[in-house]
């Protein structure tokens, strides 16, 4: 069954969220020591002051409210997704996928262009916000990928195009795995590509490959601890706002393109997010998870690279895993793309899944 759905966040949880941040206990920091020991001392207190008494979460939820949320049930789990038709009556369906440490709410600015030609169905993977914690082992990709094929046929679409970036991009390509005579495509703004001796690289992807290799052999903190003990550090980020607030907020000040303009009120949306449903530890177990291998993804793909990414994706490496029909290059935006240049973004998008249409 699929329930119209409205966020109404109880006035008890914000008050105790402003009551913890008025209490936040800090740590010392090093004299001038910047970003060489982690997130900035002056900076978090900022934000944090911010989010006390000058963040509005009404105002937000209101705005959020505007659109049309949903819930269902699909494998046992409770599902939230945000579905927006489109105008044209027999538009492609469009099936939006966000990641870690992100949600819906990194598709807000490309609903109303996207929306002029696709059905959109923008869902919280399990374990992340309104769709709330997981409660067993085992949502991987591929089992998110199922719940979303699921989705969509309770939906009534019976062919569609799938989008993701950073988990999102896992799960988009599992979907087309599992089902590929339902889906036409698959366009992802993150694609981790590994070395492989036999293919003959430039110049400038043997650079791109250098530090995907130093990613590898120096794997960041934030992934080591939610890949193994995502619990330990759950209890952490649960338990204190501003702990929460230093471990998304440190993503997106290293994620993005410094040239990017995601305001302070847009990243708190976020983080309110997390904080407000509790679901930090469900979200990091997500880390774990992913670490199972997937299917090869036997439908069309396209692969947006931006500059500023964790990693940039090597093209004649993805060639060997996929079926790479549109590949774009951009020197704007980073990990958060349809937040940070969504026009570029959407156009994209758009291009890539028009074209498979005439494919059809």
């Amino acid at each position: 069954m699929i329930t119209p759905f409205r966020i109404d966040v109880p006035q008890a949880d914000l008050d105790d969220l402003n009551d913890r941040l008025s209490r936040a206990r800090w740590p010392n920091e090093i004299a001038d020591a910047g970003w060489d020991y982690g997130f900035p001392l002056a900076r978090l207190k900022e934000l944090a002051e911010h989010w006390r008494t000058g963040y509005d979460w009404r105002e937000h939820e209101a705005e959020l409210n505007e659109l049309p949320h949903f819930t269902t049930e699909i494998d046992g789990q409770h599902i939230h997704f945000v579905h927006v038709r489109s105008s044209k009556p027999d538009a492609l369906a469009l099936l939006l996928t966000h990641g870690w440490p992100g949600s819906f709410l990194e598709f807000l600015d490309v609903i109303e262009p996207l929306s002029r030609d696709f059905h959109l169905v923008i869902p919280s993977i399990p374990g992340f916000g309104f769709s709330g914690a997981t409660r067993e082992r085992g949502w991987d990709y591929v089992r998110v990928a199922r719940a979303w094929a699921e989705l969509m046929r309770s939906l009534g679409y019976e062919r569609y195009g799938a989008q993701g970036g950073d988990f999102g991009s896992g799960i988009s390509l599992a979907l087309g795995a599992v089902a590929p005579e339902r889906v036409v495509g698959v366009h992802v703004n993150y694609l981790p590509t590994r070395p492989d001796p036999g293919v003959e690289l430039s110049e400038v992807d043997e650079v791109r490959l250098g530090k995907v290799r130093q990613l590898m052999a120096n794997r960041p903190p934030y992934q080591a601890l939610q890949a193994a003990t995502p619990q330990t550090i759950g209890y952490a980020l649960t338990d204190s706002p501003v702990g929460q607030l230093a471990w998304i907020a440190e993503r997106f000040a290293q994620w993005t393109d410094p040239r990017s303009q995601i305001d302070d009120d847009r990243m708190l949306t976020g983080i309110s997010l997390y904080w407000l449903t509790a679901t930090a530890a469900s979200s990091a177990r997500m880390h774990r998870e992913a670490q199972r291998r997937t299917e090869p993804c036997p439908v069309p793909v396209g692969v947006a690279v931006f500059a500023h990414d964790i990693t940039l994706s090597v093209r004649p490496l993805a060639e060997r895993l996929h079926d790479i029909r549109h590949w774009s290059e951009f020197e704007r935006g980073g990990h958060f793309a349809a937040m940070e240049v969504p026009e570029l973004f959407a156009a994209d998008v758009r291009d890539f899944f028009l074209a498979r249409i005439e494919d059809r």
